[in-house]
Protein backbone atom coordinates (compact mmCIF):
# COMPACT_ATOMS: atom_id res chain seq x y z
CA UNK A 1 0.00 0.00 0.00
CA UNK A 2 1.13 3.25 -0.66
CA UNK A 3 2.46 6.02 1.80
CA UNK A 4 -0.47 8.27 0.67
CA UNK A 5 -3.00 5.83 0.48
CA UNK A 6 -1.67 5.09 4.27
CA UNK A 7 -1.68 8.79 5.30
CA UNK A 8 -5.44 8.98 4.14
CA UNK A 9 -6.75 6.17 5.66
CA UNK A 10 -4.89 7.31 9.19
CA UNK A 11 -6.74 11.07 8.63
CA UNK A 12 -9.90 9.03 8.05
CA UNK A 13 -9.27 7.05 11.48
CA UNK A 14 -8.30 9.95 13.31
CA UNK A 15 -11.01 12.15 12.23
CA UNK A 16 -14.08 9.57 12.80
CA UNK A 17 -12.24 9.10 16.61
CA UNK A 18 -12.24 12.67 16.89
CA UNK A 19 -15.82 12.74 16.33
CA UNK A 20 -16.90 9.92 18.65
CA UNK A 21 -15.11 11.88 21.39
CA UNK A 22 -16.65 15.02 20.43
CA UNK A 23 -19.90 13.05 20.99
CA UNK A 24 -19.01 11.85 24.08
CA UNK A 25 -19.93 14.64 26.70
CA UNK A 26 -23.28 15.07 24.86
CA UNK A 27 -24.39 11.26 25.80
CA UNK A 28 -22.78 11.84 29.26
CA UNK A 29 -25.06 14.81 29.83
CA UNK A 30 -28.08 12.81 28.60
CA UNK A 31 -27.67 9.95 30.88
CA UNK A 32 -27.70 12.71 33.18
CA UNK A 33 -30.77 14.56 32.63
CA UNK A 34 -34.29 14.24 34.78
CA UNK A 35 -36.22 11.44 33.72
CA UNK A 36 -39.25 13.34 31.55
CA UNK A 37 -42.07 11.23 32.36
CA UNK A 38 -43.31 11.74 36.20
CA UNK A 39 -44.56 8.65 37.79
CA UNK A 40 -47.75 8.61 40.08
CA UNK A 41 -48.99 5.67 42.45
CA UNK A 42 -52.57 7.37 43.04
CA UNK A 43 -55.90 5.73 44.82
CA UNK A 44 -58.82 4.35 43.10
CA UNK A 45 -61.19 7.10 43.96
CA UNK A 46 -58.76 9.28 41.97
CA UNK A 47 -59.24 7.66 38.94
CA UNK A 48 -62.59 9.79 37.61
CA UNK A 49 -60.42 12.70 38.82
CA UNK A 50 -56.95 12.99 37.49
CA UNK A 51 -57.41 12.49 33.83
CA UNK A 52 -58.03 16.26 33.28
CA UNK A 53 -56.09 17.69 35.47
CA UNK A 54 -53.55 15.84 34.25
CA UNK A 55 -53.94 16.87 30.54
CA UNK A 56 -53.37 20.30 32.05
CA UNK A 57 -50.17 19.60 33.36
CA UNK A 58 -48.70 18.02 30.51
CA UNK A 59 -49.88 21.01 28.74
CA UNK A 60 -48.03 23.31 30.61
CA UNK A 61 -44.90 21.75 32.04
CA UNK A 62 -43.83 19.48 28.78
CA UNK A 63 -43.81 16.18 30.82
CA UNK A 64 -45.51 13.26 30.78
CA UNK A 65 -47.48 11.45 33.38
CA UNK A 66 -47.70 7.70 33.75
CA UNK A 67 -50.72 6.80 37.27
CA UNK A 68 -50.97 3.40 38.56
CA UNK A 69 -54.63 3.06 40.13
CA UNK A 70 -55.38 0.66 42.99
CA UNK A 71 -55.93 0.72 46.72
CA UNK A 72 -53.70 2.76 48.92
CA UNK A 73 -52.64 0.10 51.08
CA UNK A 74 -51.67 -1.97 47.86
CA UNK A 75 -49.62 0.76 46.34
CA UNK A 76 -47.85 1.67 49.58
CA UNK A 77 -46.91 -2.50 50.02
CA UNK A 78 -45.09 -1.78 46.03
CA UNK A 79 -43.74 1.61 47.02
CA UNK A 80 -41.88 -0.03 50.48
CA UNK A 81 -40.76 -3.01 47.88
CA UNK A 82 -39.19 -0.32 45.69
CA UNK A 83 -41.68 0.19 42.78
CA UNK A 84 -40.37 3.03 40.96
CA UNK A 85 -42.65 6.09 41.94
CA UNK A 86 -42.04 9.34 42.12
CA UNK A 87 -45.28 10.75 43.82
CA UNK A 88 -48.40 9.02 45.76
CA UNK A 89 -51.47 10.27 46.02
CA UNK A 90 -53.19 8.09 48.72
CA UNK A 91 -56.66 8.28 50.07
CA UNK A 92 -56.22 8.58 53.23
CA UNK A 93 -52.72 9.72 55.42
CA UNK A 94 -51.64 7.00 56.77
CA UNK A 95 -50.68 4.93 54.35
CA UNK A 96 -47.94 7.93 52.93
CA UNK A 97 -47.11 8.25 56.73
CA UNK A 98 -45.65 4.67 57.09
CA UNK A 99 -43.56 5.18 53.58
CA UNK A 100 -42.34 8.40 55.18
CA UNK A 101 -41.58 6.79 58.50
CA UNK A 102 -39.80 4.37 56.21
CA UNK A 103 -37.33 7.06 55.57
CA UNK A 104 -38.64 7.23 51.21
CA UNK A 105 -40.20 10.57 51.61
CA UNK A 106 -41.21 13.62 53.67
CA UNK A 107 -43.98 13.94 55.88
CA UNK A 108 -47.50 14.09 54.20
CA UNK A 109 -48.89 16.16 52.55
CA UNK A 110 -52.74 16.89 52.30
CA UNK A 111 -54.15 17.56 49.37
CA UNK A 112 -58.15 17.10 49.61
CA UNK A 113 -60.87 15.52 51.67
CA UNK A 114 -62.90 12.01 50.27
CA UNK A 115 -66.78 11.86 50.58
CA UNK A 116 -68.66 8.49 51.11
CA UNK A 117 -72.19 7.83 49.64
CA UNK A 118 -74.69 5.50 48.79
CA UNK A 119 -75.36 4.49 44.97
CA UNK A 120 -77.92 2.95 43.33
CA UNK A 121 -79.08 1.91 39.96
CA UNK A 122 -82.41 3.67 38.64
CA UNK A 123 -83.71 0.23 38.03
CA UNK A 124 -82.63 -0.87 41.44
CA UNK A 125 -85.23 -2.53 44.24
CA UNK A 126 -84.07 0.16 46.83
CA UNK A 127 -85.00 2.88 44.76
CA UNK A 128 -86.25 5.24 45.22
CA UNK A 129 -82.67 5.68 47.09
CA UNK A 130 -82.04 7.08 50.70
CA UNK A 131 -80.44 6.00 54.12
CA UNK A 132 -82.99 4.08 54.89
CA UNK A 133 -82.51 1.67 51.46
CA UNK A 134 -79.33 -0.04 54.18
CA UNK A 135 -81.96 -1.41 56.19
CA UNK A 136 -84.37 -2.51 54.12
CA UNK A 137 -85.15 -5.72 52.83
CA UNK A 138 -84.63 -4.89 49.30
CA UNK A 139 -81.10 -4.91 49.81
CA UNK A 140 -79.83 -8.20 48.79
CA UNK A 141 -75.88 -7.26 48.06
CA UNK A 142 -74.12 -4.35 48.68
CA UNK A 143 -70.67 -3.09 47.50
CA UNK A 144 -67.92 -1.77 49.52
CA UNK A 145 -64.13 -1.98 49.37
CA UNK A 146 -61.89 -3.92 50.75
CA UNK A 147 -61.30 -1.94 54.43
CA UNK A 148 -57.85 -3.81 55.00
CA UNK A 149 -56.38 -1.56 52.64
CA UNK A 150 -58.81 0.59 51.12
CA UNK A 151 -59.22 3.59 52.94
CA UNK A 152 -63.06 3.96 51.58
CA UNK A 153 -63.60 0.76 52.40
CA UNK A 154 -62.59 1.63 56.27
CA UNK A 155 -64.83 4.52 56.36
CA UNK A 156 -67.91 2.30 54.68
CA UNK A 157 -67.42 -0.07 57.48
CA UNK A 158 -67.42 2.49 60.27
CA UNK A 159 -70.51 3.96 59.05
CA UNK A 160 -72.48 0.77 59.50
CA UNK A 161 -71.42 0.55 62.76
CA UNK A 162 -72.03 4.05 63.26
CA UNK A 163 -75.61 3.22 61.90
CA UNK A 164 -76.18 -0.53 64.03
CA UNK A 165 -75.88 -2.02 60.58
CA UNK A 166 -73.07 -4.22 60.32
CA UNK A 167 -74.28 -7.26 61.84
CA UNK A 168 -77.49 -7.24 59.68
CA UNK A 169 -75.45 -6.53 56.78
CA UNK A 170 -72.77 -8.30 56.94
CA UNK A 171 -74.05 -11.25 54.70
CA UNK A 172 -74.84 -8.97 51.87
CA UNK A 173 -71.56 -7.32 51.91
CA UNK A 174 -70.17 -7.51 48.30
CA UNK A 175 -66.07 -6.71 49.18
CA UNK A 176 -64.26 -5.11 46.32
CA UNK A 177 -60.63 -4.79 45.69
CA UNK A 178 -61.45 -1.05 45.91
CA UNK A 179 -63.79 1.72 46.02
CA UNK A 180 -63.66 2.03 41.85
CA UNK A 181 -64.35 -1.72 41.99
CA UNK A 182 -66.60 -1.65 44.42
CA UNK A 183 -68.53 1.10 42.03
CA UNK A 184 -67.73 -1.07 39.18
CA UNK A 185 -70.07 -4.26 41.26
CA UNK A 186 -73.00 -1.17 41.71
CA UNK A 187 -73.19 0.20 38.37
CA UNK A 188 -73.13 -3.44 36.78
CA UNK A 189 -76.35 -4.33 39.05
CA UNK A 190 -73.78 -7.16 41.11
CA UNK A 191 -74.72 -5.76 43.55
CA UNK A 192 -78.38 -4.08 44.55
CA UNK A 193 -76.02 -0.82 45.91
CA UNK A 194 -72.32 0.43 46.78
CA UNK A 195 -70.62 2.80 48.94
CA UNK A 196 -69.02 4.81 46.90
CA UNK A 197 -66.80 7.67 46.74
CA UNK A 198 -68.48 10.90 45.23
CA UNK A 199 -65.88 11.67 42.54
CA UNK A 200 -67.41 8.11 41.17
CA UNK A 201 -70.98 9.33 41.84
CA UNK A 202 -70.28 12.69 40.01
CA UNK A 203 -69.42 10.97 36.50
CA UNK A 204 -71.56 11.44 33.73
CA UNK A 205 -71.90 7.36 33.34
CA UNK A 206 -73.10 7.33 37.10
CA UNK A 207 -75.24 10.31 37.23
CA UNK A 208 -77.21 8.69 34.08
CA UNK A 209 -77.79 5.54 35.24
CA UNK A 210 -78.25 5.83 39.23
CA UNK A 211 -78.68 8.41 41.93
CA UNK A 212 -76.87 8.82 44.96
CA UNK A 213 -77.17 10.08 48.49
CA UNK A 214 -74.48 11.28 51.27
CA UNK A 215 -73.77 9.78 53.79
CA UNK A 216 -74.06 11.76 57.66
CA UNK A 217 -70.61 13.18 57.94
CA UNK A 218 -70.10 12.17 61.54
CA UNK A 219 -71.22 8.74 60.53
CA UNK A 220 -67.28 8.07 59.31
CA UNK A 221 -63.68 8.97 60.40
CA UNK A 222 -62.68 12.23 57.89
CA UNK A 223 -61.60 10.86 54.55
CA UNK A 224 -58.37 13.24 54.50
CA UNK A 225 -55.86 12.81 51.73
CA UNK A 226 -52.41 13.14 51.60
CA UNK A 227 -49.65 12.82 49.05
CA UNK A 228 -46.05 12.29 49.60
CA UNK A 229 -42.66 12.81 47.40
CA UNK A 230 -40.36 9.92 47.13
CA UNK A 231 -37.08 11.73 47.77
CA UNK A 232 -34.76 9.55 46.39
CA UNK A 233 -36.62 8.82 43.15
CA UNK A 234 -35.02 10.32 39.42
CA UNK A 235 -38.54 12.58 39.56
CA UNK A 236 -38.49 14.16 42.69
CA UNK A 237 -38.34 17.69 41.61
CA UNK A 238 -41.25 17.18 38.71
CA UNK A 239 -43.45 15.43 41.59
CA UNK A 240 -43.03 18.40 43.81
CA UNK A 241 -43.71 20.29 40.98
CA UNK A 242 -47.29 18.52 40.10
CA UNK A 243 -47.95 18.21 43.91
CA UNK A 244 -47.70 22.26 44.48
CA UNK A 245 -49.81 22.78 40.65
CA UNK A 246 -52.33 20.18 42.43
CA UNK A 247 -52.64 22.24 45.59
CA UNK A 248 -53.22 25.71 43.50
CA UNK A 249 -56.11 27.53 43.62
CA UNK A 250 -57.37 26.75 40.38
CA UNK A 251 -56.92 22.90 40.77
CA UNK A 252 -58.60 22.94 44.61
CA UNK A 253 -61.96 24.47 42.83
CA UNK A 254 -61.40 21.56 39.63
CA UNK A 255 -60.77 19.02 42.72
CA UNK A 256 -63.92 20.54 44.75
CA UNK A 257 -66.08 20.28 41.38
CA UNK A 258 -65.39 16.25 40.72
CA UNK A 259 -66.12 15.50 44.71
CA UNK A 260 -62.73 16.07 46.50
CA UNK A 261 -63.51 18.34 48.97
CA UNK A 262 -60.36 20.96 50.68
CA UNK A 263 -58.62 18.68 52.88
CA UNK A 264 -59.58 21.43 55.84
Amino acid sequence: MSLSRLAARSIRRTAILAALFSLAPLSLSALQAPAQNLRVAAAADLQPVLPDLLHDFEKQSGLHVDVSYGPSGTLTTQILNGAPFDLFLSADMGYPARIAAAGLSGPPVPYARGTLVLWARKDSPVQPLTLEALSSAALRHLAVANPEHAPYGRAAYAALKHMQLMQSLQPKLVIAENIAQAAEFAESGNADAGLISLTAALTPRFQGEGTYVLLLPESYPSIVQGAVVLTKSAGASAAQRFLEFLLSKPEQAALRARGLMAPN
